[in-house]
């Protein structure tokens, strides 16, 4: 019997998966029904709350859910335009109460009256008309897309040249936006990808397949979570991409690494051990900054980012858990199998590529040349944040044609901007504050009207409607909410609604983006300095991430001035930028980009550790995961690029974003200023206090030595145990 190659924990991990493959397979195998069958009788609900607790529309929208119940849930707008004659001619105003009619009989409307006789239900020019219909959802997460769906196809009915029939609301726009991306499109593109990196079917397929077993477990556990705690309904997207991003990134790297050792002359099973002690640890490594990041979530105090960071964190853990356990039993299964079904004029190219090595060689002939160059590409990306505003889109900037964003239209040419986004002032009493204040209110500036107070059913509270004259996404309008709340408004009258709500949010999570930034930071520079020991290593790779997200948020702010780069994924017109889409950004890619440092960082520091040549270390290190990063970076981009088809613009900025995020590192930061900045430390690179090397916790991500060099007299297994 051949003895055990000397390894580490993981690999004596791996060898007991090789010998007891078929065991390790049938426990995921039960994992994967087990998941299934708890799934389906313990899910919850998809639950999302965006509002910021402690602020006055928080409060706001407490007291109008206690005092005003039925005016307190989500809300339909039917708008209807008349291009001929007006909204009160008989045939409209039969069409318009029919088809109100036949939306208070789909389920979840609570009401649907006639806007007929009402005060500011019609424009000054007789033909826009603007009905409410109040639905008992508390937010549009708990409305059925089937019932809205059904409201928007009863409006088609109605709807006919001569006479424009729209509908707005926060459900309408949820159930038109589609899903947020293509977990197909995802597999899809890893699958070409994984093909023409190693050039043979069964190979390709073991990344493929180790992804799909961990999205099965960790998809189907999602309504388990949601069940316990709130997770919005776009969270199960991005958790099952973020587990097929990583995971095929992870089994790709071990794979590469597997088909290096048995090229050297490992047996299957010393190579699958050598696999996990080596690049197993660095997939520990990568996959802890990950969920270090999304921890940062935590930070953000809305119950939608942790239900999110919960799920994302789950598929990224599984995946984890399965490239050490279920893929080195796989590989005992495939043993020297590993590269059949080669696809022909693919050749099987070595893991050091000529090219990439040239490219190394040449980064370090000309180091200063090279930073400079990086560091002005990204400078030159990134001037575009500094002009970014930040606040929510409106139905203002959906694409043209949707429903929410004719009505958007519709309501603006009849009522004025401001008709998209009133504000709503709430008060205790009968209303007595609220008539005190109303007419300094209509004479602020930027206030376009203001409604009666309305007395709450039980006449303990009272409301009123303010309608800006701008729009709900603009600078103007923000300012006013300000405004109002300063003085205007006087004590006891609360300034609510879904423009102030998305006020709030934007400034509360600005005054949380520090605390973010400073513990995922943090912690990522702990772990990664208990990994390499290197303080330089660590500030490097914190600092370069940190330039290179900056980068990608410059193209983010690039595509939302509706310019020409704007204009090629839909986006048409100057829009706000989402408080919550950078820090999303940031927890996620954050995280992934560690993971490709991590990647190369292993490489070089393995051979700096045999050889103490910092330069020959840098070149081998990079010409040795060249070919893997560049493929793991073109999944993930293709897999975050799902997103931009969206018709919701945040889904774009967010798939944009993501996407040039991930591009970004893989060629100007990994390829370009990683060696140059290693280049120019030297053996400075790997310096670490004697005291702090002493004190700080040894987290090994390199083999041992005999994994590069087996021993001549035996190139079949790694030196015994």
């Amino acid at each position: 019997m051949v003895p055990d190659p000397k390894v580490g924990v993981l690999g004596r991990l791996a060898g007991a998966a090789h010998r007891h493959r078929i065991l390790v397979v049938v426990l995921w195998l039960v994992a994967v029904a087990a998941a299934v069958g708890l799934s389906s009788v313990a899910s919850g609900e998809f639950r999302e709350d965006y509002t910021a607790r402690g602020s006055e529309s928080r409060a706001a929208q407490d007291l109008l859910t206690e005092r005003f119940p039925a005016a307190a849930g989500e809300q339909v707008t039917v708008v209807v335009r008349a291009e001929e004659g007006t909204v009160a001619d008989p045939a409209v105003r039969a069409d318009v109460e029919a088809l109100l009619g036949r939306i208070a009989t789909v389920p979840h409307v609570v009401s649907a009256a006639s806007p007929y006789g009402q005060p500011g239900a019609v424009s000054p020019d007789g033909r826009t008309l603007r009905a409410t219909v109040q639905l008992d959802a508390a937010n549009p997460a708990e409305m059925p897309v089937a019932d809205t769906e059904r409201i928007i196809a009863l409006a088609e009915e109605v709807d006919r040249p001569g006479l424009t029939v729209a509908l707005g609301g926060q459900a309408v726009q949820q159930a038109t936006t589609g899903e947020i991306g293509s977990e197909g499109i995802g597999l899809a593109a890893a699958a070409v990808i994984l093909l023409l990196v190693f050039g043979s079917v069964v190979a390709a397929g073991l990344p493929i397949l180790v992804a799909v077993v961990g999205l099965a477990v960790s998809a189907s556990l999602v309504g388990v979570v949601a069940a316990l705690i709130d997770v919005p309904e776009w969270g199960p997207s991005l958790a099952a991409m973020m587990g097929i991003g990583v995971g095929v990134d992870y089994v790709l790297l071990m794979v590469t690494r597997y088909r290096e050792f048995t090229a050297r002359g490992l047996t299957p099973r010393a190579a699958t051990m050598a696999t996990s002690d080596t690049a197993g640890r660095a997939v520990l490594v990568a996959g802890a900054t990950v969920v270090v990041s999304l921890l940062g979530l935590f930070a953000m105090g809305l119950s939608a980012m942790r239900g999110a960071a919960v799920v994302t964190i789950l598929a990224v853990l599984v995946v984890m858990v399965a490239s050490v356990t279920l893929l080195p039993a796989l590989l005992g299964f495939l043993g020297p199998r590993i590269d059949r079904l080669r696809i022909p004029g693919l050749r099987n190219r070595g893991p050091e590529g000529r090219l990439a090595t040239r490219w190394a060689t040449a980064v370090q002939r000309r180091p200063w040349v090279a930073l400079t160059a990086g560091l002005a590409v990204l400078v030159l990306l990134a001037l575009p944040f500094l002009g970014v505003r930040f606040g929510f889109p409106d139905a203002g900037n959906d694409r043209a044609g949707m429903t929410t964003r004719v009505a958007y239209d519709l309501l603006a040419d009849g009522f004025g901007p401001g008709a998209n986004g009133p504000l709503l002032l709430v008060a205790e009493g009968d209303g007595a504050a609220l008539a005190a204040v109303r007419d300094r209110v209509a004479a602020t500036p930027g206030v376009a009207s203001v409604g009666p107070a309305v007395p709450s059913p039980a006449g303990d509270a009272a409301m009123m409607t303010v309608l800006p004259a701008t729009s709900p996404q603009s600078a103007e309008t923000e300012a006013l909410v300000y405004t109002l709340r300063d003085g205007v408004a006087g004590s006891g009258v609360l300034v609510g609604g879904v423009t102030a709500s998305a006020v709030d949010i934007n400034e509360d999570m600005a005054s949380r983006l520090p605390l973010l930034i400073g513990g995922v930071v943090g912690l990522s520079f702990l772990l990664l300095l208990m990994a390499f020991r290197s303080v330089a290593v660590a500030v490097k790779a914190a600092l370069l991430n940190l330039i290179s997200l900056a980068a990608a948020y410059g193209v983010v702010a690039l595509v939302l001035e509706g310019g020409w780069a704007g204009r090629l994924i839909g986006i048409d017109t100057p829009t706000p930028l989402p408080a919550f889409v950078p820090i999303l950004m940031f927890a996620v890619l954050f995280g992934l980009s560690m993971d490709y440092e991590v990647f190369l960082l292993t490489r070089i520091r393995e051979r700096w550790l045999r050889t103490g040549d910092n330069t020959a270390s840098v070149t081998q290190g990079l010409a040795g995961t060249a070919r893997v990063v560049t493929a793991a970076a073109a999944i993930m981009v293709a897999v975050f690029a799902a997103f931009i088809p969206s018709p919701t613009v945040f889904l774009k900025v967010i798939g944009v974003g993501m996407a040039a995020a991930i591009l970004i590192d893989a060629t100007v930061v990994r390829m370009l200023l990683v060696p140059a900045a290693m280049q120019l430390l030297g053996r400075a690179a790997w310096w670490l206090p004697r005291g702090l090397d002493r004190v700080l916790p040894h987290i090994r991500v390199e083999g041992a030595d005999e994994h590069d060099a087996p021993p001549a007299g035996d190139r079949k297994v790694l030196q015994p145990a």
